[in-house]
């Protein structure tokens, strides 16, 4: 026995440990696979293919595993369509957890498969009777999302019972699905607009946001669906979810741009005009403000910047500098709208500068949006430290960064005229670095800086360009050798006068000096741009009247820019050629007689007639026929080695014209072409919440993508709106509809003669039988003493009822009429009583 007890033991033993390793098995099984380890996206093929196996089994835990690893597949992008038949089979599996990773499935897969998803659609429609709400938003989610036009009739119906559904969640879904019909088939167009009807006057806040953005999406111009909504709107805002905040804000800013009045600000002969429905819109969502979502922030700034008059924009300041610390993400998004409102109004940001100052680690992007920003903010009072900041982003490692902060240097001697000679000094000083990035971008700023200090008008009188003459020479090479004086004639054209540069500025600062040293450093400038200002800049202003230069009527050091520019014009852009040829052709008119000028012109126009560029050609050929006239007329009387003939004899054989005299070939080449100053910088015209002012695109459109529909244009105010009535609502007189329901009970228990009809817009107080209101009017504050009064009041009023009972009994001579007549109105007396009670306590509370 004993022998047969322990092998009966061992035997159990063996049984139960074999039980505990497979149950350790499957929960460590169901641990790897709730936890999504590595194994399901790092599954072998021959995993893959015991899916349709899985699928197909009768276990709910293989079932489940095969889901997870075809949702793993489809979050790697493999094709997954060859499974479709054996996860259709799953769709309506008691297990709630598998269901959803079937319709998960089926949502991703149904518009390849059409014929396969239109076998489920019976299921469907019966899940949306589930008693879940779960179930029946997923079945909707599911349905919508098939994409199929054949069905589109039996979605729609789907949509419409779903959108009378008991749950919240169930009509968002509805709303969603909405979205999905119209974009499936746009005929049932009027049948989802009754269906918003009804999803609008819901009173939840979690499908509210959702319906309104269906409405936007089907209807963007049905704005007068929202008149009786938008007060409710407005107070179902902060209850509302986060994204929902979002659209709803982006709608009613364009409802109220289009229905509403505009605002008026305040002046000296009125005050500030805003109308109700605007600022309950605005109080509304003013606490939105500090809101953790980021684009719920962005929102409300939006919807003040638009709405809301200049005094109450003091607002957004604060909110829009704590969104630079969220995330870089946010930083990027947060610093394009701070960029239109600071060009805006500048005074909301101007003290918060220092917040604004780029770091080393910023993005390309953010680092030049920060200089935008920053010089937006720039004033009298900041131009010194955002200048040396400036300064030092000029040495920074992105090419765009540097341009952009160099810029900006030039914007401040704009904008502060004061500081053009400490702006000066840092370009001329960036000109001697040895990045080409540097020197190219501060030669484009020095050229409209140059163009400035010579147009403005800082003296009465005005000089010729010998007023810095003889600072130049100091800075320039004495001589020129190759070039040598052949004067034969002296200008006959006026030479071209402008305005004397300020006092203050320094001799190494003069717009001539710069112009000089600009032209020195002619081979070190090699960006074409920067190349094509010298060139233009020292043809423009390199006129020099008197005979103190080695060329009569020319500066020392614009024939030498010439030969450089010569020799290198077959490798050269095509911008840098243009400006070529244009400064031959005015060093040519202003010294018609030097011989080295007409030989150098002439090789740089032979050039050019063959160069490949047509816009080339063309200029080469027209400043030749310009030139005819003005240097063979010129050149012709004392030609003794023939240039004359040389320069016009390919013209003027068999090419008869117009030939110009020299004073008016040079009004065409001087004159009207020192217009080109920089331009202003101006507001963003992109309009905040778009893709375009975020990205820097054209595009005007709410996402990417998005079809011509849903374009974001903000429309513009209506001076006068629509009627107010239209916005009025049940919900808007709450006190009105309470009066007409205790006028319902009064009537009921009291006579009209008894209680006086109070208007409308007065509180309802009911008074006693006899008419008399309450002679206690007291504040009670002490609530003993206040029920005690109320105790003495009720033993006051029994001892009258004993007495008046006591003299009843003596005045026995009552008929039996009266007394029946008493029992008759007992009720009546009950009912007057309660009423009594009640009005008396209504005056306890109302008394002040």
């Amino acid at each position: 026995m004993d022998g047969i007890n322990l092998n009966a033991l061992s035997e159990n033993a063996t049984r139960l440990g074999m039980r505990i390793q497979e149950t350790i098995a499957e929960h460590t099984r169901d641990l790897s696979l709730t936890r999504g380890g590595s194994s399901l996206f790092d599954m072998a093929d021959d995993k893959a293919k015991d899916i349709t196996k899985q699928l197909e089994s009768s276990s709910d835990r293989e079932k489940l595993d095969a889901m997870k690893r075809l949702i793993a597949l489809i979050s790697k992008n493999r094709p997954v369509s060859s499974y479709f038949p054996a996860v259709v089979k799953n769709v309506a599996s008691p297990n709630l957890e598998l269901r959803k990773l079937v319709y998960i499935y089926l949502l991703r897969c149904a518009p390849s498969e059409p014929d396969l998803a239109l076998l489920s659609i019976n299921t469907f429609q019966r899940d949306l009777a589930d008693s879940s709400p779960l179930i029946r938003a997923m079945a909707l989610r599911v349905l919508s999302g098939i994409r199929v036009p054949t069905v589109a009739t039996i979605v729609l119906m789907a949509v419409r019972k779903s959108a009378a559904d008991p749950s919240p969640y169930v009509r968002k879904a509805a709303a969603l699905a909405v979205m999905k019909v119209y974009k499936l088939d746009q005929a049932h167009h009027t049948t989802l607009l009754d269906i918003m009807t009804t999803l609008l006057r819901d009173r939840s806040p979690l499908s509210l946001g959702t319906a309104v953005l269906a409405l936007d999406t089907i209807a963007p111009s049905r704005l007068d669906l929202l008149h009786v909504h938008f007060r409710r709107l407005c107070r179902a805002l902060p209850d509302i979810d986060a994204w929902g905040q979002v659209d709803v804000l982006r709608v009613l800013v364009r409802y109220a741009r289009t229905m509403l009045p505009k605002p008026v600000p305040a002046s000296e002969r009125q005050e500030e005009e805003v109308d109700k429905d605007l600022k309950l819109l605005l109080t509304c969502a003013e606490p939105l403000f500090m809101n953790k979502n980021p684009a719920v922030v962005l929102a409300v700034a939006r919807a003040f910047y638009y709405l809301a008059l200049p005094s109450m924009l003091s607002k957004i300041g604060a909110p829009l500098l704590r969104l630079l610390s969220v995330s870089r993400e946010v930083e990027r998004v947060a610093l394009a709208y701070l960029l239109v409102v600071a060009r805006s109004h500048p005074a909301l940001f101007i003290t918060s500068h220092n917040r604004l100052l780029v770091r080393a680690d910023d993005a390309e992007q953010v680092k030049r949006m920060k200089i935008s920003v920053l010089l937006a903010l720039c004033t009298v009072d900041n131009h010194q430290t955002l200048l040396r900041e400036f300064v030092d982003y000029a040495q920074d490692t992105d090419d765009s960064v540097v341009g952009d902060a160099i810029h900006a240097i030039g914007r401040i001697a704009s904008l502060v005229p004061s500081s053009t000679p400490q702006c000066l000094t840092a370009l001329m000083g960036m000109i001697n670095s040895k990045q080409d990035t540097i020197v190219s971008n501060a030669v484009l700023v020095l050229k409209s800086l140059v163009q400035n200090q010579l147009l403005t008008p800082s003296s009465t009188s005005t000089t010729t360009f010998a007023t810095s003459l003889s600072s130049q020479q100091a800075l320039l090479t004495p001589s020129i050798p190759s070039l040598t004086p052949s004067i034969s004639t002296s200008l006959s054209a006026a030479p071209l006068s402008i305005t004397s540069p300020p006092e203050s500025t320094s001799v190494a600062q003069a717009p001539l000096s710069i112009i000089a040293q600009l032209a020195r450093r002619i081979d070190d400038i090699r960006h074409p741009h920067a190349r094509a200002c010298v060139l233009w800049l020292v043809g423009q202003y390199g006129s020099v009247p008197g005979t103190g230069t080695v060329v009569e009527g020319v500066a020392d050091w614009a024939p030498d820019v010439l030969r450089k520019a010569a020799r290198s014009f077959n490798t050269e852009a095509s911008l840098v050629k243009l400006q070529t040829l244009t400064l031959a052709a005015k060093l040519v008119l202003l010294a018609p007689t030097h011989r080295t000028l007409l030989l150098l012109a002439q090789h740089v126009l032979t050039l050019a007639r063959y160069d490949e560029d047509w816009d080339v050609r063309d200029r080469a050929r027209m400043l030749r026929a310009l030139l005819i006239g003005a240097v063979a007329g010129v050149v012709g009387n004392n030609d003794d080695e023939g240039i004359g003939e040389i320069w016009n004899k390919e013209e003027q054989s068999g090419r008869p014209g117009v030939v110009l005299r020299r004073e008016q070939v040079t009004r065409v080449l001087f004159e009207g072409k020192t217009g080109t100053i920089e331009e202003e910088l101006v507001a963003d015209a992109r309009p905040l919440g778009t893709l375009s002012l975020v990205m820097e695109s054209e595009s005007l459109h709410l996402h990417d993508g998005d079809n011509d529909e849903t374009v974001i244009d903000l429309p513009e105010w209506l001076e006068q709106g629509i009627d107010p009535v239209l916005r009025d609502s049940d919900d808007d007189a709450p006190q009105v509809a309470l009066s007409s329901m205790v006028q319902a009970i009064s009537s009921q228990g009291i006579s009209s003669q008894r209680v006086p009809t109070p208007a409308s817009s007065t509180p309802v107080v009911l008074t006693p039988a006899g008419g008399s209101t309450p002679k206690d009017t007291k504040d009670w504050r002490d609530l003993n003493k206040f029920y005690a009064s109320e105790s003495e009041s009720e033993e006051e009023e029994e001892g009258e009822e004993e007495e008046e009972g006591s003299g009843t009994d003596e005045n026995g001579g009552d008929s039996g009429e009266e007394e029946e007549t008493s029992e008759d109105e007992g009720d009546e007396d009950d009912e007057e009583e309660g009423v009594v009670e009640h009005n008396s306590s209504l005056s306890h509370e109302r008394t002040p």
